[in-house]
């Protein structure tokens, strides 16, 4: 097996694909390789509207504050990112920087690589948005919940602090 395609086995948007379907998206990936402490993605940077899927290693998520830089999260294999870009958002909205955390590898879909496929295989555009999509609820569903736990905790509610 291919590095791609055994992360596009563990990635969330090719849930719904086929072994030939993911034969077909894994041409249209570049893999990328970064040293430990490389910066992947910053704020300010001018951001490519790629697709990228953790394929080994880890990502340390930061963001600056008041206090100093903070780590809010680390990836680890077949999590997402660049997805706001990728979906046809700005890079103004990008907040985070995102560094190596020892040696790393990236998939990274291009959009407009990704886009061909709209007039070929129009199924297999669907089924990774319909991915990208559960990735993105699974992120809000878990902010949401954590939002919560910190109100609890700061209100004293629900008894459990």
């Amino acid at each position: 097996m291919s590095l791609v395609m055994d992360t596009l086995r563990t990635s969330m948007i090719t849930e719904e694909l086929s072994d030939a379907e993911m034969g077909i998206l894994e041409g249209l990936f570049d893999v990328r390789g970064y040293k430990a402490g490389e910066v992947i993605i910053q704020p300010g940077d001018k951001q490519p509207d790629n697709l990228n899927i953790l394929a080994h290693g880890e990502i340390q998520v930061k963001i600056q504050s008041s206090d100093g830089e903070s780590a809010i999260h680390i990836l680890k294999p077949g999590d997402l990112a660049g997805i706001i870009t990728f979906v046809g958002g700005s890079s103004a909205h990008i907040s985070a920087t995102q560094c190596a955390v020892g040696d790393t590898k990236v998939l990274s879909l291009p959009r407009v690589k990704f886009e061909t496929l709209l007039n070929s295989h129009p199924v297999i555009v669907y089924k990774v948005m319909r991915g990208a999509m559960r990735y993105v609820h699974g992120i809000v569903r878990s902010m949401n919940a954590k939002s919560s736990d910190l109100n609890n905790y700061i209100y004293r509610n629900s008894g459990g602090y």
